[in-house]
């Protein structure tokens, strides 16, 4: 089964929690031992499972990457602006593979699935869910 979802992104950078649209399309799929496979269209976004406690985590990663790429520095910069975006996606990723165990993507407690946005905001980003039986 596959489906797509559509996420409205509100700032440039941020991470915003898709683990419940991702576990109805995982139920609907009826499929109880498998993979679900989350993936974001577009260079310069990605998908993480991250610690979904409190924003702290969320907001580290957001640091964590605009040191590792700044902005404005980068040769990419001289045509749109937005090399540190293509470079936080790509070290991040644009999938996430996640078992599936009794109709539900097997995330721990403390796990939560998130779209990255590194050049927002956007009207939408599209993220394609499989869902796959073994």
């Amino acid at each position: 089964m596959q489906q797509t979802i559509n996420v409205q992104t509100k700032t440039r950078e941020a991470l915003y929690d898709i683990t419940e649209e991702v576990q109805q399309v995982v139920a609907a799929s009826e499929i109880n031992t498998g993979l679900v496979n989350i993936y974001v269209q577009g260079a310069t976004a990605a998908i993480m499972v991250q610690e979904n406690w409190d924003d702290s985590v969320q907001h580290d990663v957001i640091e964590l990457l605009r040191k590792l790429a700044p902005r404005g520095v980068w040769e990419h910069d001289k045509q749109d602006g937005n090399g540190d975006a293509h470079l936080k996606s790509g070290l991040v990723g644009p999938s996430e593979t996640i078992p599936v165990i009794n109709n539900e993507a097997a995330l721990s407690t403390w796990q939560n699935i998130f779209l990255c946005e590194f050049d927002g905001p956007r009207q939408q980003r599209q993220i394609i869910i499989t869902v796959m039986a073994r």
